[in-house]
């Protein structure tokens, strides 16, 4: 059973840091793309950033970068996302998810969450 589990949200305030980290079992991850979306209350799910299992490609939605850093490790199929400079609107659910070509479309795997509060 493929398992993506998500952890390290909290709440911080603005200008703050958090890591989130993503563990995946389940499978072999190799040569597939692993990175982070969140949705916001009231909001549609949104891309923040993509890591190739290699690690060689990433991509950052425009409203993070320079602020967040995603990167793996494979050798414990985790991925991270370390947010820097956080801003109250980067208040949102935060999802992990896997895909065996890269998160563009409707990705094969998704984990359950981690909420991230930022206050002002």
């Amino acid at each position: 059973q493929v398992q993506l589990v998500e952890s390290g949200g909290g709440l911080v305030q603005s200008g703050g840091s958090l890591r989130l980290s993503c563990a995946a079992s389940g499978r072999t991850f190799s040569n597939y793309a692993m990175g982070w979306f969140r949705q916001a209350p009231g909001k549609e799910r949104e891309f923040v950033a993509e890591i190739s299992w290699s690690g060689d490609r990433t991509d950052y939605a425009e409203s993070v970068k320079g602020r967040f850093t995603i990167s793996g490790d494979n050798a414990k199929n985790t991925v991270y996302l370390q947010m820097n400079r956080l801003k109250p609107e980067d208040t949102a659910d935060y999802y992990c998810a896997a895909d065996r070509l890269n998160l563009s479309g409707d990705p094969d795997y998704w984990g359950q969450g981690t909420q991230v509060t930022v206050s002002s």
